[in-house]
């Protein structure tokens, strides 16, 4: 009996000995860091809005993928496809066979100015038909309303519309009507769309500027003429809006006016360039915002 007392005082021991000697619990791993959302902000200029599909490679080749996208006039048509889903090399073949014809609809008992449909509808066929609200990134279309001059960000509802409404370059395209209002192009008020990367939550902001800066020469036709008068008008607009980006990437597109659309080629070769010029500064503001990561398409 006493042996068998001094059996179990030796196993509590024993026991006591092996509880005190458990390591302790690893401490709790800290929670990951918030996802930086990157935004893309792409400008108006026409024909030179190809650029803005030769700047996307660039950046998807380097790991850098925007999270929203939105854009003003040229950029809106752009920003449209990128945000349905289309990586940059199938816009690319989406550029090259596209014909101007196909997306300008003359209306003659309107002065001959361009009615906007045939870009509507060609690019709700591109988008699948999928509204704004419905395409694979947030996306935003800026215009402004014609009554008030105020700029208007559409982000839900039928996606050509809206590029349409972004797109309606005054004097050249018939202004659109939508739900009783009535509006022109986007980039009179927001030439280069920062603010409205930011309303769509974007945290780090890529502004991509292909306006024409006047040098002096006499552009040529009614588009580069209109073009350039907007240019004009929005510099400060445009100078105090692209303050708020991080990153702005200005391909030299000094040799392709808005209506060269056979020199597509040239002008998404200048948006690589550019791009890849950019990358180095992007990376490195990238790191400068830290404990946070690049959040992953």
């Amino acid at each position: 009996m006493h042996l068998r007392r001094l059996f179990l005082l030796a196993m509590l021991a024993l026991g006591a000995c092996t509880h005190a000697a458990r390591p302790a619990p690893p401490p709790a791993a800290p929670p990951p860091p918030p996802k930086l959302k990157i935004g893309l902000a792409l400008g108006g200029g026409a024909a030179k809005g190809f650029a803005h599909i030769g700047v996307i490679k660039m950046l998807e080749a380097s790991g850098i993928h925007a999270d929203v996208v939105a854009g003003t006039s040229a950029g809106s048509v752009v920003g449209a496809l990128y945000a349905s889903g289309m990586d940059a090399f199938q816009m690319q073949q989406v550029a090259f066979g596209l014909d101007e014809a196909k997306i300008r609809d003359v209306r003659l008992f309107s002065g001959g100015l361009v009615r906007g449909k045939a870009l509507e509808d060609y690019v709700n066929r591109r988008v699948d038909h999928q509204p704004i609200e419905r395409l694979k990134r947030p996306f935003a279309a800026v215009a402004t309303e014609l009554e008030t001059g105020q700029r208007t960000v559409f982000v839900r509802g039928n996606t050509g519309e809206a590029v349409r409404a972004s797109s309606s370059v005054p004097g050249v395209f018939e202004p659109v009507a939508i739900r009783g209002k009535h509006y022109v192009d986007g980039g009179v008020v927001s030439p280069i769309p920062v603010d409205a990367a930011r309303q769509l939550g974007a945290d780090f902001v890529i502004a991509v500027d292909i306006s024409s800066k006047p040098d002096g020469g006499n552009p040529q036709g009614m588009l580069n003429i209109v073009g350039q008068s907007i240019t004009i008008m929005g510099r400060q607009l445009a100078r105090q809006e692209i303050a708020r980006a991080d990153v702005v990437i200005r391909p030299d597109l000094g040799g392709i006016g808005s209506t060269d659309f056979e020199q597509k080629d040239l002008a998404i070769l200048a948006g690589e360039k550019a791009a890849l010029a950019a990358i180095p500064a992007i990376r490195a503001r990238l790191a400068a915002r830290e404990g946070v990561r690049v959040a992953t398409p």
